[in-house]
Formats: C-alpha cells, sequence, structure tokens
C-alpha cells in the first residue's frame, strides 16, 4: 500500500485509457503524457496497461508501506527518496517505510510515478483511470492510500534510460481534421504561420490558445471529437480537447493532434509557445 502524507496540486491515477465507450458519452481518460507513461512501464517492464500516478504542477508526499520499484517519468520535479533526490527514468528500490517528495517544478508540467507491476485501484469500464465523469475519486487527498503488489526482488535488463526532452519541443504535428477545408487561405496562413500561446484555461479536459484567427459564421451538427481535436470557434479562439474532453461538439474541427503532439502540449504550462505542422 501507498500513503498520501500529502497530495500535492492534483494527483490522479491514470493508465492508458477508457475506450470503446465513446458512443454512451463515456471520455478515455487516461495519462495526459502517453510517451512518459509507456517509458516508464517498459522500464519496469510492466504490461502497457499498468496504472500509475499522474502528477500536475506540485507533487504529493508518499510512504511506501511494502517493497517495491519505481521509475519517475516525464516532468521533473526535483524529487527526492528519503531526501535524496531521485532521477527520472532510472529504477529505484523501494523498502517499507521510505518517503517520496518532491520539491519545485523545474520542467514540464506533469510527472509520473510508474511501480512495479502497477497500482491496483478499482477497475471501472475496463480502465482504472480517475476522471470526473465516471469515477467517485476525482483526485488522491491527505491519507488517501493506494495499493499495489509488493516486490521483493526484481532483476531488470534496463536500469535507467536516456531520453529526449520532447516537452521542450513546441512543434505540435497535425493531421487535417473534417472540417479542415472550410478554412481561407488567409486563416490558414495564420493556423501555420504563426506561434501561439497557452492559454491559462488549460486542464485534463482541454487547451485553449490565446491568439485568435479569424472567425466564421458556419453551422453545423454536433459531431464525434477525439483527444487532441481542435475545435475553432465562431470568434476565431482555438480548443484542443484532451483526454477528458467530450466525446462530441459543434464547433468545426480543423485540426487533429498525433499522439506525439498531445503528449508535448500535456507538458505546456500557461503563457508557453506552440506551433501548428501539417504532416
Amino acid at each position: 500500500m501507498l500513503k498520501i502524507l500529502k497530495s500535492g496540486f492534483y494527483t490522479t491515477v491514470q493508465d492508458k485509457g477508457r475506450f470503446g465507450f465513446r458512443d454512451k458519452g463515456v471520455p478515455v481518460a487516461g495519462a495526459m503524457d502517453n510517451i512518459a507513461l509507456e517509458r516508464a512501464n517498459r522500464l519496469l517492464e510492466n504490461e502497457d496497461e499498468a496504472a500509475v500516478l499522474e502528477i500536475t504542477m506540485t507533487g504529493p508526499t508518499i510512504v511506501f508501506e511494502e517493497s517495491t520499484y519505481i521509475v519517475l517519468s516525464g516532468a521533473t520535479m526535483s524529487a527526492t527518496l528519503n531526501n535524496k533526490p531521485v532521477l527520472n527514468y532510472k529504477i529505484y528500490k523501494i523498502e517499507s517505510g521510505d518517503i517520496l517528495s518532491y520539491g519545485r517544478l523545474e520542467h514540464g508540467i506533469r510527472s509520473y510515478l510508474a511501480i512495479k507491476y502497477g497500482f491496483e485501484t478499482n477497475v471501472v469500464l475496463n480502465s482504472r483511470s480517475f476522471s470526473k465523469a465516471i469515477t467517485k475519486i476525482v483526485c488522491l487527498k491527505n491519507n488517501y492510500e493506494v495499493p499495489y503488489t509488493s516486490c521483493e526482488s526484481f532483476d531488470p535488463k534496463i536500469s535507467e534510460l536516456k531520453v529526449d526532452d520532447y516537452y521542450n519541443e513546441e512543434v505540435l504535428g497535425v493531421a487535417k481534421g473534417p472540417e479542415f477545408e472550410m478554412l481561407t487561405d488567409k486563416q490558414l496562413e495564420k493556423v501555420f504561420g504563426s506561434d501561439f500561446t497557452v492559454s491559462k484555461d488549460n486542464n485534463r479536459m482541454a487547451y485553449q490558445l490565446n491568439e485568435k484567427i479569424d472567425g466564421h459564421n458556419k453551422s453545423m451538427l454536433t459531431s464525434a471529437t477525439l483527444p487532441g481535436t481542435v475545435q475553432f470557434t465562431p470568434n476565431g479562439k482555438l480548443i484542443i480537447l484532451m483526454k477528458d474532453g467530450q466525446t462530441t461538439g459543434g464547433y468545426p474541427r480543423i485540426l487533429q493532434l498525433t499522439d506525439k503532439a498531445i503528449s508535448i502540449l500535456a507538458q505546456k504550462r500557461a503563457g508557453e509557445n506552440v506551433s501548428f505542422k501539417l504532416l
């Protein structure tokens, strides 16, 4: 069992996501940064679907009550294990009573804590991911306990990774969305020839961008959306749906982010720059 001594800003349990229920209005949920989740789980030789903790902006203080092995990934948050610095993408042996703490946010915005075999919270609609729309628990609070299976011995094939800091990238790779052809030459020039900054209005549901392009008066029926769908509002604002985003929407869907682009955006803070590149 893992016990939350101090919750941090917004800490949740996430896995790859909840699939097969979008026709019933259920968001995908899952880790915002799938690259970080996958790399951490692969180091620990976990199943791809193993659940992790997603830690946003400020991290928790955690005590482990059983032996295991862990990996941190994603954003860098000055983590320490029993007051000694912990590096990302490196396996650490945990003993009962060890305390993991997080400090100053250095790079990115979302960090991940993976554990051998994954966390074992309740499975709801084939996923352990917390989601406001589905699970009773939205985020972890003080004294909450998260179950896991103890691991006394583990001989990993690889003990650490040297990885690229993809969260420093600013270019978001995109494909054309269903309503892409509605864009005028002037709007296209703005979309692909300009830098945008992330608005303070960003969360697991959607990221808004501060800069606008010329608006439109196109009306359309509510249609299916996905994580990474770029919606174009009548006043020219761009909204990028993320993992907890709604399953349908009434705004034109002009672009669709790649999986890597979603991970890059998920590590951006308010005021940071992004741009779009058509692939």
